[in-house]
């Protein structure tokens, strides 16, 4: 019976405030509750050491917003879940909304959303983190939607396969930067052969992912609902755009925003989650990297935030935050077709307040 072991964030203030361990059963799409880790205030990230023996979460102790948002380290503790604290760092900005780890587990990368900015900072060898070493603040801002683009703004923090690069995306001014990581240092540089590359302006790019490849690229576009394709040439740390597809069905005009994208381990499908719409649109990955759209389904829940794949590539879950509160904050299980890439509904949902992030070990 093939099971694993995931970790959600439970978002949110006071009591309800946790790290949920679950036990994912492949087959029937079941999670059951083994462990809540509450020893953290709001936590809404998550990011893996590659020897899966330590987790990373942001963490706000008082406000999302305010600019004393912090980085905690845990050790994974047996089979179960139980998490043990190790410490925390500053990240040096507001709202921190994500965050990864290089490959050799010597760094970690984050992105401030509000506070406009990107870090890195060195993980000792016990998982345990040490302060800031390499702080880039960012300026300016699109303006193109003024309420949402006044500076900039941070959403993700994305290295590549080796970890020698960065690939950060400015909702803000329109632009997924580049960055040149030494792990061993802790220090993010912009890349001098293409330090970013543009999107439709007032398109605001969140989150990125790189085919499983290393050939192309993909970043969704929380505003205009839509993802980027671009040839990727990792050497250089170049992204060419060539392709731009919209998430939502051309009927529907309400208000939704993108927020994943994931990419099956064979590299042949890509999801990206809607919020608003409450779907998950799926695309074939073609020879060339770029995506035809195979369906739009259901999220199963209110505001489809954040997307986990097991290696396998058969099976998705999704975590519905419940963002403008219409009542279905939940874990959703879902199979996947590895003929068609269809989803279909695996299990029951799983009802847990504002899950913001999922996590498999």
């Amino acid at each position: 019976m093939p099971e694993h072991l995931i970790f959600c964030t439970a978002f949110a203030a006071g009591d309800d405030s946790a790290i949920n361990a679950y036990r994912l059963n492949d087959e029937s799409g079941s999670l059951e509750l083994l462990h809540r880790n509450t020893d953290i205030d709001q936590p809404f990230f998550l990011a893996l050491s590659p020897n899966r023996k330590f987790l990373y979460a942001t963490n706000c102790t008082t406000d999302f917003e305010a600019d004393d948002c912090d980085v905690v380290a845990f050790e994974i503790v047996g089979t179960d879940g139980e998490l043990k604290r190790l410490n925390t760092s500053s990240a040096r900005g507001a709202t921190t909304c994500y965050l990864d780890v290089n490959p050799s587990g010597k760094c970690l990368v984050l992105a401030n959303y509000s506070g406009g900015s990107v870090a890195a900072m060195p993980i000792r060898d016990d998982g345990s983190l040490g302060e800031i070493t390499s702080h880039i603040q960012l300026k300016g801002g699109s303006m193109v939607n003024a309420d949402r683009q006044e500076g900039p703004h941070l959403h993700c923090a994305e290295l590549s396969a080796d970890g020698n690069l960065m690939c950060a995306c400015d909702l803000g001014n329109d632009k997924v930067m580049i960055y040149r990581l030494d792990a061993d240092s802790a220090t993010l540089t912009p890349n001098q052969a293409q330090p970013f590359v543009a999107t439709q302006g007032g398109a605001g790019p969140r989150h990125f992912t790189i085919h499983p490849t290393g050939k192309y690229a993909y970043a969704n576009n929380e505003m205009s609902n839509s993802v980027n394709v671009y040839v990727f040439d990792a050497a250089a740390g170049t992204l060419v755009e060539q392709q731009v597809i919209s998430s939502l069905p051309d009927d529907f005009t309400d208000e939704t925003y993108t927020a994943d994208i994931k990419i099956t381990p064979c590299g042949t499908y890509l999801y990206c989650s809607n919020r608003g719409h409450d779907s998950i649109a799926a695309y074939r990955i073609g020879d060339d990297g770029s995506l035809a759209l195979v369906e739009i389904t259901s999220s199963r829940g209110n505001f489809a935030q954040n997307i986990l794949i097991t290696p396998d590539g058969g099976t998705l879950l999704c975590a519905n935050m419940d963002g403008w509160s219409k009542g279905a904050a939940n874990i959703a299980v879902f199979r996947i077709d590895k003929d068609s890439g269809k989803l279909s509904a695996l299990g029951d949902t799983v009802a847990l307040p504002t899950p913001s992030c999922l996590m498999l070990v």
